[in-house]
């Protein structure tokens, strides 16, 4: 689990700074979006990455919200909240 949470924030570290430099851009009339600079000419690898961030930014989302509250009590890691097995909450 861990992996695909370090996964999740590589994705939304790169989408959001794709999506501040295509905005930067924007005011100084380039094209700043290093997503499209590098996959251009592959349009459908290109739209590929922007689903995965997408993707991403969903699955943080449901993230925040789903271990907010963890065996009835407040969860701030994973790690912080067991059941009577030891087992985690939090997943």
């Amino acid at each position: 689990m861990k992996v695909l949470h370090w996964i999740i924030g590589l994705l939304l570290i790169v989408g959001g700074l794709n999506w501040g430099l295509a905005g930067l851009g924007y005011f100084l009339d380039m094209n700043l979006n290093v997503v499209n600079l590098l996959l251009g000419g592959m349009p459908v690898v290109e739209a590929i990455v922007y689903l995965l961030v997408g993707v991403a930014a969903l699955a943080a989302l449901v993230g925040v919200f789903a271990c907010k509250h963890c065996c009835g009590k407040e969860c701030k890691s994973e790690g912080d909240c067991k059941n009577e097995k030891g087992e985690s909450c939090c997943e």
